[in-house]
């Protein structure tokens, strides 16, 4: 039986096959062989390309100016033996199968994210304008909040042909995915998220109180207010490949997935036995980049910040895009000026974690009264906005992500150290669990993250406005760089903020994919002809171009 992935839709292309196809993903010349590419970026893009480059046979030299991990930042807990805050990506879809065939590969495990309403969380508490309601399916809960399910699934029948590309994605009819996206690239890529739900029949049928509790609580996993100015393209990406759906934690961190690629030794085209990411690297990855340019001969110089210098054939860039312009020096000429716009133009969203360590999964005491846990997994209208429990047993301590906010809730914490967005969650949470003394299990030192506030990132992941798709269609598809002039090559990009679908791990997979192909092929290579890559399909299936 066929399930869903993310394929497509803007370009329908099979990548879990692609990577476990028993041809592998290509070949690049004798000559080739031992040639060093630089990896701009420790992250799941730049680690898992580096991956497969090393297996053609090619010498990826890895760059990383912080983390290893990039946004996969498992951070342990002081003095604890693995008790992890996960202060990025924390939740993945089953949809990914690209990632998930890199969580596999290095025997990672995982398990159900104790999303709302989720069999993982137990049950729900929503609190939404001083009213407090307890849920374990949303059954449970107020008509209006099922009135509200209904017209979702309603507008996207009505305006995305959901059904209908839900199921040619299913059955990865790549043609048929394409006759029904390609319109809804030009009607929606300049009408917003909010544009979307108040045009639709099934919400002009409903209340403004209606539209409030959906951008407060939202569907999968929490509220969509922060994403109302968004395109509307991104959420029905979302949808369609069902990344608010069916989402899982790696246990013990996701960073895991990472560090064991970079220590695994896989069967490689060129390398001896016994070869890795790590032993090619000398066990750590170089300083922080600043400065790309290019030699008169046509070889890329990546500069690091202690002054060294170094060579390469081609250069992957995964950083977030502004760091192009205020963090590195990178020759104008590198790229042309309308992808320089589309990188100037990429908006990143802000986002801010709050955790803490407790002695032990406390919230699922059970009150002899109610019956009810004494917390469950909370949506609120107050600081807090999300809050989440991880239980790592009954003998280990336990974390709370005590708020997770995105944009205006997340700048209202910028400023505030770690102890007082702690005091704040607190607060909040004593006016919906007056009963319930969290402070007296807190354990250990508060992890906290402001994306916006990382100088290494600026931002936490990309949220196009409408009219963005152009950009994005630029940035996307430079890793077909045939038709570029010779000056212009060499130089790829990748990460999720490249993809069509940021914020989620599987966009950085498959843009790192993009420019393993890319490179390959900048350097003389080929992919078999029983398996052909993202490029080699590009032609016939990639995002269709709207005129400027």
């Amino acid at each position: 039986m066929q399930t869903l992935s993310a394929f497509g839709p803007d370009f329908p292309f099979a990548y879990d096959d692609w990577i476990k196809h028993p041809a592998g993903l290509g070949q690049i010349p004798a000559e080739m062989q031992g040639e060093k590419v630089a990896i701009i970026g420790a992250g799941a893009s730049g680690i898992i390309a580096a991956f497969e480059l090393m297996k053609m046979g090619l010498c990826p030299i890895i760059y990383e100016s912080d983390k290893f991990g990039g946004r996969l930042r498992s951070a342990t807990f002081e003095g604890t033996n693995g008790i992890v805050a996960e202060l990025g990506g924390m939740r993945f879809p089953v949809s990914s199968r690209g990632f998930f065939h890199y969580h596999d590969l290095v025997g990672c495990r995982s398990e159900p994210f104790p999303n709302p309403l989720s069999g993982a969380a137990g049950s729900t508490v929503i609190d939404l304008e001083g009213e407090t309601l307890f849920a374990r399916k949303l059954d449970d809960l107020p008509a209006l909040y099922r009135e509200i399910a209904t017209a979702y699934d309603a507008a996207l029948a009505q305006h995305a042909a959901y059904p209908e590309l839900r199921e040619a994605i299913i059955a990865r009819d790549a043609h048929r995915v394409k006759s029904l996206w390609n319109p809804l690239v030009a009607e929606w890529d300049e009408r917003t998220f909010y544009d979307f739900v108040t045009r639709s029949d099934a919400f002009q049928a409903l209340s403004f109180r209606h539209r409030e509790v959906f951008g407060q609580v939202g569907f999968g996993t929490g509220g969509w207010d922060s994403d109302f100015p968004n395109s509307m393209l991104e959420i029905l990406r979302v949808n369609l490949l069902g990344f608010d759906d069916d989402q899982r934690y790696v246990v013990g961190g996701v960073t895991n997935v990472l560090w064991r690629l970079w220590h695994a030794t896989p069967a490689c085209a060129y390398w001896r036995e016994g070869t890795s990411l790590a032993s090619l690297n000398g066990s750590a990855t170089r300083s922080r980049a600043t400065a790309i340019s290019r030699k008169p001969g046509g070889a890329i110089v990546v500069t690091d910040q202690w002054g060294n210098e170094d060579d390469y054939a081609a250069v992957l860039a995964t950083c977030q895009s502004h760091l192009l312009t205020t963090a590195m020096d990178v020759d104008e000429d590198l790229f042309e000026q309308k992808l320089w716009m589309a990188l100037d133009r990429t908006r990143y969203m802000q986002a801010a974690k709050t955790f803490i360590m407790v002695d032990r999964p406390f919230w699922r005491d059970e009150d002899p009264v109610s019956g009810r846990p004494a917390m469950s997994m909370t949506l609120t209208d107050r600081l807090t906005r999300g809050t989440y429990f991880f239980d790592n047993g009954a003998d280990q301590p336990g974390v709370i992500c005590l708020s997770y906010s995105w944009m205006t809730d997340a700048l209202k914490v910028l400023p505030l150290s770690a102890e007082k967005r702690v005091d704040l969650a607190l607060k909040a949470l004593k006016k919906v669990y007056p009963d319930v003394d969290i402070a007296s299990h807190i354990r250990g030192k508060p992890l906290i993250v402001s994306w916006e506030a990382d100088e290494n990132f600026l931002g936490a992941f990309k949220g196009a406005l409408p009219g963005h798709y152009r950009y994005n269609h630029r940035v996307y598809g430079h890793f077909m760089q045939d038709r570029l002039p010779e000056h212009q090559r060499g130089l790829f990009l990748a990460g999720d903020g490249v993809s069509w679908t940021p914020a989620w791990v599987e966009g950085a997979v498959q843009t790192g994919l993009n420019a393993v192909w890319g490179i390959m092929t900048h350097l003389g290579g080929t992919s078999s002809a029983a398996n052909p890559g993202p490029g080699d399909l590009y032609p016939e299936l990639g995002p269709i171009a709207l005129k400027d």
